[in-house]
């Protein structure tokens, strides 16, 4: 079965921009900068990475754990 790429639009809290990234398969992103304001998202304590908290999609990884 051929891998998905999945893509994520993760939206600044801080300045509203918004920019389509790439999720990484197998591993989880904690930090991100904004390309417009270049402020520093942090991955917020209840979520396992940055597209969890500020993703349009999640990672697959909280997918995987709503499935079991």
């Amino acid at each position: 079965m051929p891998n998905t790429i999945l893509n994520s639009v993760i939206t600044c809290p801080h300045c509203k921009a918004a920019e389509l990234i790439e999720i990484p398969e197998g591993s989880s992103q904690q930090f991100y900068r904004c390309p417009s304001c270049s402020g520093i998202l942090k991955t917020r304590s209840e979520d396992c990475c940055i597209f969890c908290s500020y993703g349009s999609v999640g990672c697959s990884s909280s997918e995987q754990n709503l499935a079991a």
